[in-house]
Protein backbone atom coordinates (compact mmCIF):
# COMPACT_ATOMS: atom_id res chain seq x y z
CA UNK A 1 0.00 0.00 0.00
CA UNK A 2 1.22 3.75 -0.97
CA UNK A 3 0.78 5.72 1.85
CA UNK A 4 0.95 9.90 1.42
CA UNK A 5 3.79 11.40 1.95
CA UNK A 6 3.65 13.76 4.74
CA UNK A 7 6.39 16.07 6.25
CA UNK A 8 5.97 17.70 9.46
CA UNK A 9 8.31 20.83 10.40
CA UNK A 10 8.49 20.96 14.03
CA UNK A 11 9.34 18.15 16.32
CA UNK A 12 8.01 19.96 19.60
CA UNK A 13 4.57 19.02 21.35
CA UNK A 14 2.15 19.81 18.36
CA UNK A 15 4.41 18.65 15.66
CA UNK A 16 5.38 15.03 17.31
CA UNK A 17 1.88 14.35 18.81
CA UNK A 18 0.77 15.01 14.98
CA UNK A 19 3.18 12.96 13.38
CA UNK A 20 2.52 10.18 15.79
CA UNK A 21 -1.68 10.41 15.21
CA UNK A 22 -1.04 10.11 11.62
CA UNK A 23 1.07 6.58 11.94
CA UNK A 24 -0.98 5.11 14.22
CA UNK A 25 -4.22 5.85 12.33
CA UNK A 26 -2.84 4.73 9.42
CA UNK A 27 -3.05 7.87 7.43
CA UNK A 28 0.60 8.70 6.26
CA UNK A 29 4.43 8.00 5.87
CA UNK A 30 5.86 10.65 8.04
CA UNK A 31 9.13 12.78 7.70
CA UNK A 32 9.73 14.49 10.87
CA UNK A 33 12.25 17.60 10.53
CA UNK A 34 13.87 20.19 13.03
CA UNK A 35 16.61 22.39 13.66
CA UNK A 36 17.21 20.55 16.65
CA UNK A 37 20.30 18.17 16.07
CA UNK A 38 19.03 14.48 17.88
CA UNK A 39 15.31 15.65 18.23
CA UNK A 40 13.29 14.34 15.69
CA UNK A 41 15.33 11.38 14.74
CA UNK A 42 14.55 10.38 18.41
CA UNK A 43 10.82 10.96 18.46
CA UNK A 44 10.93 9.00 14.47
CA UNK A 45 12.78 6.24 16.19
CA UNK A 46 10.79 6.09 19.35
CA UNK A 47 7.37 6.27 17.51
CA UNK A 48 9.13 3.12 14.84
CA UNK A 49 9.28 0.97 18.25
CA UNK A 50 5.77 1.24 18.68
CA UNK A 51 4.84 0.15 15.66
CA UNK A 52 5.40 -3.17 16.98
CA UNK A 53 2.67 -2.97 19.87
CA UNK A 54 0.13 -0.57 17.90
CA UNK A 55 1.37 -2.87 14.14
CA UNK A 56 0.69 0.72 12.18
CA UNK A 57 1.51 0.54 8.77
CA UNK A 58 3.19 3.85 8.05
CA UNK A 59 6.92 4.50 8.58
CA UNK A 60 8.15 7.92 9.87
CA UNK A 61 12.01 9.27 9.96
CA UNK A 62 13.43 11.99 11.76
CA UNK A 63 15.98 14.62 9.91
CA UNK A 64 17.51 17.58 10.34
CA UNK A 65 18.01 18.22 6.28
CA UNK A 66 15.04 19.30 3.93
CA UNK A 67 16.64 17.15 1.19
CA UNK A 68 15.25 14.48 3.45
CA UNK A 69 11.35 16.30 3.04
CA UNK A 70 11.84 15.86 -1.11
CA UNK A 71 8.59 14.68 -2.53
CA UNK A 72 6.41 15.05 -0.22
CA UNK A 73 2.66 15.24 -0.59
CA UNK A 74 1.90 17.79 2.36
CA UNK A 75 3.85 20.22 4.01
CA UNK A 76 2.58 20.42 7.70
CA UNK A 77 4.19 23.79 9.42
CA UNK A 78 4.18 23.71 13.34
CA UNK A 79 7.68 25.37 14.06
CA UNK A 80 7.13 28.35 15.88
CA UNK A 81 7.63 29.66 19.37
CA UNK A 82 4.48 28.30 21.65
CA UNK A 83 2.28 30.43 23.07
CA UNK A 84 3.02 31.81 26.80
CA UNK A 85 0.66 32.77 29.46
CA UNK A 86 -0.02 36.70 29.25
CA UNK A 87 0.83 36.45 25.69
CA UNK A 88 -1.14 37.30 22.69
CA UNK A 89 -1.25 35.58 19.61
CA UNK A 90 0.11 38.66 18.00
CA UNK A 91 2.92 38.73 20.24
CA UNK A 92 4.25 35.92 18.52
CA UNK A 93 3.89 38.04 15.48
CA UNK A 94 7.74 38.97 14.38
CA UNK A 95 9.44 35.61 15.55
CA UNK A 96 7.30 33.04 13.75
CA UNK A 97 7.20 35.52 10.52
CA UNK A 98 10.90 34.98 10.06
CA UNK A 99 10.43 31.41 10.97
CA UNK A 100 7.58 30.64 8.49
CA UNK A 101 9.99 32.33 5.83
CA UNK A 102 12.72 30.44 6.32
CA UNK A 103 10.54 27.08 6.37
CA UNK A 104 8.47 27.80 3.08
CA UNK A 105 11.45 28.66 1.05
CA UNK A 106 13.10 25.60 1.84
CA UNK A 107 10.04 22.98 1.53
CA UNK A 108 9.08 24.68 -1.40
CA UNK A 109 12.64 24.66 -2.78
CA UNK A 110 12.40 19.91 -1.71
CA UNK A 111 8.89 19.80 -2.47
CA UNK A 112 7.62 21.85 -5.35
CA UNK A 113 4.16 19.96 -5.78
CA UNK A 114 3.58 19.50 -2.09
CA UNK A 115 0.30 21.54 -0.38
CA UNK A 116 1.01 23.67 2.77
CA UNK A 117 -0.64 23.56 5.45
CA UNK A 118 -0.06 26.40 8.32
CA UNK A 119 -0.15 25.84 12.04
CA UNK A 120 2.07 27.94 13.25
CA UNK A 121 0.25 31.12 15.12
CA UNK A 122 -0.50 33.86 14.59
CA UNK A 123 -2.17 31.89 11.84
CA UNK A 124 -4.13 33.74 9.70
CA UNK A 125 -1.22 35.68 8.79
CA UNK A 126 1.30 32.95 8.58
CA UNK A 127 -0.80 31.31 6.32
CA UNK A 128 -1.13 34.64 4.39
CA UNK A 129 2.43 35.36 4.75
CA UNK A 130 3.35 30.99 3.60
CA UNK A 131 1.70 31.42 0.46
CA UNK A 132 3.16 34.84 -0.26
CA UNK A 133 6.40 33.71 -0.11
CA UNK A 134 5.89 30.15 -1.32
CA UNK A 135 4.62 32.12 -4.93
CA UNK A 136 1.89 28.75 -5.14
CA UNK A 137 -1.13 29.47 -6.07
CA UNK A 138 -3.67 30.05 -2.79
CA UNK A 139 -5.37 26.76 -3.09
CA UNK A 140 -2.35 24.95 -1.95
CA UNK A 141 -1.68 26.70 0.83
CA UNK A 142 -4.20 26.82 3.83
CA UNK A 143 -3.91 26.83 7.22
CA UNK A 144 -5.74 24.57 10.38
CA UNK A 145 -7.60 26.40 12.53
CA UNK A 146 -11.21 25.96 12.26
CA UNK A 147 -11.26 22.54 13.37
CA UNK A 148 -9.84 22.94 16.45
CA UNK A 149 -11.91 26.18 17.00
CA UNK A 150 -15.01 24.33 16.38
CA UNK A 151 -13.95 21.31 18.31
CA UNK A 152 -13.59 23.81 21.41
CA UNK A 153 -17.06 24.78 20.38
CA UNK A 154 -18.40 21.59 20.82
CA UNK A 155 -16.58 20.27 23.99
CA UNK A 156 -18.00 23.98 25.58
CA UNK A 157 -21.20 23.26 24.53
CA UNK A 158 -21.34 19.76 25.70
CA UNK A 159 -19.35 20.69 28.91
CA UNK A 160 -22.29 23.23 29.66
CA UNK A 161 -25.24 20.73 29.23
CA UNK A 162 -23.52 17.58 30.58
CA UNK A 163 -24.05 15.53 27.37
CA UNK A 164 -21.64 13.49 25.00
CA UNK A 165 -19.62 15.28 22.76
CA UNK A 166 -20.75 13.04 19.68
CA UNK A 167 -24.37 14.35 19.81
CA UNK A 168 -23.01 18.34 19.03
CA UNK A 169 -22.70 19.93 16.04
CA UNK A 170 -20.97 23.47 16.56
CA UNK A 171 -18.75 25.70 14.17
CA UNK A 172 -16.13 28.31 14.40
CA UNK A 173 -14.99 30.45 11.87
CA UNK A 174 -12.92 33.75 11.56
CA UNK A 175 -9.55 34.43 12.59
CA UNK A 176 -8.11 31.90 14.87
CA UNK A 177 -7.48 34.09 18.06
CA UNK A 178 -9.66 36.55 20.32
CA UNK A 179 -11.52 37.81 17.33
CA UNK A 180 -12.55 34.41 16.79
CA UNK A 181 -16.72 33.88 15.56
CA UNK A 182 -18.18 31.09 16.90
CA UNK A 183 -21.68 30.59 15.03
CA UNK A 184 -24.27 29.46 17.44
CA UNK A 185 -26.79 29.62 14.34
CA UNK A 186 -24.60 26.87 13.38
CA UNK A 187 -24.91 25.00 15.80
CA UNK A 188 -27.50 21.72 17.59
CA UNK A 189 -27.55 19.17 20.24
CA UNK A 190 -28.76 15.64 18.68
CA UNK A 191 -30.32 17.74 15.91
CA UNK A 192 -31.72 20.81 18.36
CA UNK A 193 -31.12 23.90 17.72
CA UNK A 194 -28.71 25.58 20.62
CA UNK A 195 -30.77 28.60 20.29
CA UNK A 196 -33.78 26.43 21.46
CA UNK A 197 -32.05 24.74 24.44
CA UNK A 198 -30.18 27.95 26.18
CA UNK A 199 -30.91 31.83 26.85
CA UNK A 200 -28.86 34.10 25.03
CA UNK A 201 -27.04 35.22 27.90
CA UNK A 202 -25.73 31.41 28.42
CA UNK A 203 -24.73 31.14 24.43
CA UNK A 204 -22.59 34.10 24.68
CA UNK A 205 -20.97 32.64 27.83
CA UNK A 206 -20.37 29.34 26.06
CA UNK A 207 -19.08 31.61 23.25
CA UNK A 208 -16.82 33.66 25.24
CA UNK A 209 -15.53 30.13 26.76
CA UNK A 210 -14.70 28.94 23.01
CA UNK A 211 -12.67 32.18 22.25
CA UNK A 212 -10.41 31.59 25.06
CA UNK A 213 -10.31 28.32 24.56
CA UNK A 214 -6.67 28.21 23.99
CA UNK A 215 -5.75 30.79 26.64
CA UNK A 216 -7.64 28.39 29.27
CA UNK A 217 -5.28 26.13 28.59
CA UNK A 218 -1.88 28.18 28.43
CA UNK A 219 -2.94 29.30 31.66
CA UNK A 220 -3.81 25.93 33.09
CA UNK A 221 -0.20 24.77 31.64
CA UNK A 222 1.75 27.63 33.06
CA UNK A 223 4.44 26.65 30.36
CA UNK A 224 3.58 25.83 27.15
CA UNK A 225 0.49 25.66 25.43
CA UNK A 226 -2.45 22.89 23.95
CA UNK A 227 -0.81 20.55 21.76
CA UNK A 228 -3.59 17.46 21.90
CA UNK A 229 -6.71 18.65 20.15
CA UNK A 230 -4.51 20.65 17.87
CA UNK A 231 -2.70 17.46 16.51
CA UNK A 232 -6.15 16.01 16.53
CA UNK A 233 -7.45 18.87 14.34
CA UNK A 234 -4.34 18.38 11.86
CA UNK A 235 -4.75 14.45 11.48
CA UNK A 236 -8.42 15.33 10.75
CA UNK A 237 -7.62 17.93 7.89
CA UNK A 238 -4.85 15.24 7.11
CA UNK A 239 -7.48 12.29 6.92
CA UNK A 240 -9.84 14.62 5.00
CA UNK A 241 -7.26 15.68 2.11
CA UNK A 242 -6.39 12.11 1.42
CA UNK A 243 -10.09 10.91 1.30
CA UNK A 244 -11.63 9.38 -1.47
CA UNK A 245 -14.73 11.61 -0.43
CA UNK A 246 -15.57 14.93 -0.89
CA UNK A 247 -15.11 16.05 2.98
CA UNK A 248 -16.06 19.97 4.85
CA UNK A 249 -14.09 21.11 7.24
CA UNK A 250 -13.41 24.54 8.54
CA UNK A 251 -10.52 25.40 7.36
CA UNK A 252 -8.22 28.72 7.16
CA UNK A 253 -8.25 29.79 3.33
CA UNK A 254 -8.01 32.88 1.28
CA UNK A 255 -11.32 34.51 0.45
CA UNK A 256 -11.82 35.94 -2.87
CA UNK A 257 -15.33 37.59 -2.09
CA UNK A 258 -17.16 34.91 -0.15
CA UNK A 259 -18.65 36.35 3.32
CA UNK A 260 -18.07 39.55 2.01
CA UNK A 261 -14.44 39.74 2.43
CA UNK A 262 -11.20 39.59 0.06
CA UNK A 263 -7.63 38.72 0.05
CA UNK A 264 -7.85 37.71 3.68
CA UNK A 265 -6.77 34.33 5.17
CA UNK A 266 -9.66 32.87 7.51
CA UNK A 267 -11.39 30.02 8.85
CA UNK A 268 -14.48 29.10 6.58
CA UNK A 269 -16.06 25.63 5.86
CA UNK A 270 -13.97 24.42 2.90
CA UNK A 271 -13.33 21.71 0.82
CA UNK A 272 -9.81 20.52 0.73
CA UNK A 273 -8.51 17.46 -1.58
CA UNK A 274 -5.26 16.06 -3.08
CA UNK A 275 -5.39 19.03 -5.14
CA UNK A 276 -5.56 21.89 -2.50
CA UNK A 277 -8.86 23.69 -1.54
CA UNK A 278 -11.48 22.55 -4.35
CA UNK A 279 -14.27 25.05 -2.85
CA UNK A 280 -15.33 27.45 -0.37
CA UNK A 281 -18.90 26.60 1.20
CA UNK A 282 -20.98 30.12 2.07
CA UNK A 283 -23.15 29.40 4.82
CA UNK A 284 -26.63 30.99 5.58
CA UNK A 285 -25.82 32.74 9.11
CA UNK A 286 -27.12 35.64 10.84
CA UNK A 287 -26.29 39.40 10.21
CA UNK A 288 -25.08 39.48 13.49
CA UNK A 289 -22.67 36.87 12.36
CA UNK A 290 -22.05 38.46 9.23
CA UNK A 291 -20.51 41.64 10.66
CA UNK A 292 -18.56 39.46 13.42
CA UNK A 293 -17.13 38.09 9.94
CA UNK A 294 -16.36 40.98 8.62
CA UNK A 295 -14.62 42.55 11.39
CA UNK A 296 -12.79 39.15 12.37
CA UNK A 297 -11.28 39.72 8.64
CA UNK A 298 -10.41 43.21 9.41
CA UNK A 299 -8.38 42.54 12.14
CA UNK A 300 -6.34 40.21 10.45
CA UNK A 301 -6.00 42.79 7.42
CA UNK A 302 -4.64 45.49 9.87
CA UNK A 303 -1.68 42.89 11.10
CA UNK A 304 -1.01 41.92 7.23
CA UNK A 305 -0.70 46.12 6.85
CA UNK A 306 1.50 46.30 9.63
CA UNK A 307 3.89 43.31 8.26
CA UNK A 308 4.08 45.18 4.79
CA UNK A 309 2.27 41.91 3.24
CA UNK A 310 -0.92 44.18 2.29
CA UNK A 311 -1.68 47.86 1.41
Amino acid sequence: MRFPEVTIVGAGQVGASAAYMLLAKGLANVTLIDVAEGLPQGKALDMMHASSIEHFGPRIKGTNDYAMTAGSDLVVITAGLPRKPGMTRDDLLAANSSIVRSVVEQVVAASPDALIMVVTNPLDVMTYLAWQVSGLDSSRVFGMGGVLDSARFEHAIADHLGVEVTGVKALACGSHGDAMVPLPSQASVDGVPLAQMLSADEVDRIVQRTVFGGAEVVGLLKTGSAFYAPAASIARTVEAIFSDTPVVLPSCVRLSGQYGVADVYMSVPAVIDREGVKEIIELDITAEEARALKASADSIVETLVSLGLRD
